[in-house]
């Protein structure tokens, strides 16, 4: 198949939500299995790098080309069943038409409604409902894929690798840096971040429905009453724990004026099974001193949805505020053991350097001790700060015994975060793998590690 070259089109496709801008030659958008081989196989033997996007959701620049061409999912787009997808699917469209027959497929990145389910593979993207369910990866059960030499084959947990990993201990916490340590092709191919093979087809894991969802939105006074709250709720059984700042709070405000003035708040998902527990959820938000005249509760499908439009407006907003200033996004993705999470927070406080505050926003999944530490820079003197204080809360982390990515990835921006981690044996390693799955490094290359 031949490329589209038409400036016009290509431009569409240079960037995603970093705010990263790349370059590239052509765009394919294949609309079968075959057609991707053909065009793997055919850059395979001309060594022309392939950047593999979809609905380019990501923040580490993962899907932004550096060269050579595109390679857009966006026509795989078929539902064969209601566990059998092709990646380009929408991953908030399918979830909602499973759930209208009473089925559940658990992973819930902030961004459902625009990424893929492909996407969500490639990334192991996870989300508020990690906290119960994990992440992306025990929920899939098989993929169709296309290596990068163009061989089309399907894969599940009784596929062996081809070629050993090295060996390395992840940090003990929720992350999705570097390649898995797994044991068979599966599990590595998803997060893998699109740099092993293209996933065109999918078949899921879902579960039933839960009978009912209480939600809770609830304030704080203080970040020790909240965060004792927090240690009390995970022994609870929530399905999500997610957190908002003060900062986070006055851009919700600006959506939902009815917002209090408070230093921090909580949002619960709790799955029940018609009598919601709001006696024992109110005990123990009374216990810490949440502030209950001002918490609201949901039960029913209408009012969890405006609770969440305004959870998954925050990042968005962010979003657009760095776009209008002009400049790359930053924005951890660390998570810490839950030991360690207050002396995190309290890294985050820090002031910026120089004569001005940059200002930030923090928000995330707390359950999971996941924070997302939003900067928010004006001008290039400030994004240079922002980029020195990330890289000291980076090496924070991974001193207190966490990860630089805890559901992003490392892309193509986070890759000197990535070695904060990963030892150079384990990282050559990894190389080692990637050039035997893909002899002339087309796929992503430049994405999670150099050639």
């Amino acid at each position: 198949m031949d490329p589209i070259t038409d400036p016009g089109i290509l431009d569409g496709y240079l960037t995603d939500a970093s705010n990263l801008h790349g370059r590239a030659s052509g765009l394919y958008r294949p609309r079968t299995p075959e057609e991707v081989a053909e065009v793997l196989a055919a850059c395979q033997r001309t060594g022309t790098p392939v950047t593999v996007v979809a609905r380019r959701t990501s923040t580490t620049g993962a899907p932004v080309p550096d060269g050579g061409v595109i390679l857009s999912t966006e026509h795989l787009d078929r539902v064969h069943a209601l566990d059998d997808v092709d990646a380009g699917v929408l991953l908030g469209e399918y979830q909602a038409g499973v759930e209208r027959q009473g089925w559940m497929f658990t992973p819930d990145p902030t961004s459902r409604n625009e990424c893929t389910v492909g996407g969500a593979i490639a990334c192991n993207a996870s989300g508020a409902r990690t906290f119960k369910y994990g992440p992306t990866r025990p929920w899939v059960e098989a993929v169709q894929l296309v290596t990068p030499t163009g061989e089309i084959r399907w894969i599940d947990r009784t596929t062996p690798l081809p070629w050993p990993l090295p060996a390395w201990d992840e940090p003990k916490v929720k992350t999705a840096a570097g390649y898995y340590p797994a044991t068979n092709l599966l599990d590595l191919i998803i997060g893998a971040e699109g740099t092993l093979g293209v996933v065109t087809r999918a078949r899921l894991k879902l579960l039933p429905l839960p009978a009912a969802v209480l939600t809770v939105f609830t304030y704080f006074p203080d970040r020790a009453s909240m965060l004792a709250f927090v240690v009390t709720a995970r022994t609870m059984g929530p399905r999500c724990i997610e957190y908002f700042d003060r900062h986070s709070l006055d851009l919700i405000r600006g959506r939902v004026p009815a917002v209090p003035v408070a230093d921090s708040a909580i949002l619960l998902e709790i799955e029940h099974d018609g009598e919601p527990p709001l006696d024992a959820w109110f005990e123990a938000l009374a216990a810490h001193g949440a502030l209950l005249d001002d918490t609201i509760v949901a039960d029913d499908d209408a009012g969890r949805a405006k609770l969440h439009a305004v959870r998954h407006a925050l990042p968005a907003t962010v979003n657009e505020i760095i776009a209008r200033n002009g400049v790359q996004k930053v924005g951890t993705d660390f998570a810490v053991p839950a030991a360690a999470l207050a002396e995190m927070m309290a890294a985050y406080d820090q002031p910026a350097q120089g004569s001005g505050a940059i200002a930030t926003v923090c928000f995330g999944h707390i359950g999971d001790s996941h924070l997302h530490l939003n900067f928010l820079p004006n001008d290039a003197v400030e994004l240079a700060e922002a980029r020195r204080r990330y890289l000291a809360l980076a090496q924070k982390a991974v001193a207190l015994g966490g990860t630089v990515s805890a559901e992003h990835g490392i892309g193509r921006l986070k890759k000197a975060h990535l070695a904060l981690m990963a030892p150079p044996a384990v990282i050559d390693g990894w190389r080692a793998y990637k050039r035997a799955a893909d002899p002339n490094w087309i796929l992503g290359r430049g994405v999670m590690f150099d050639r």
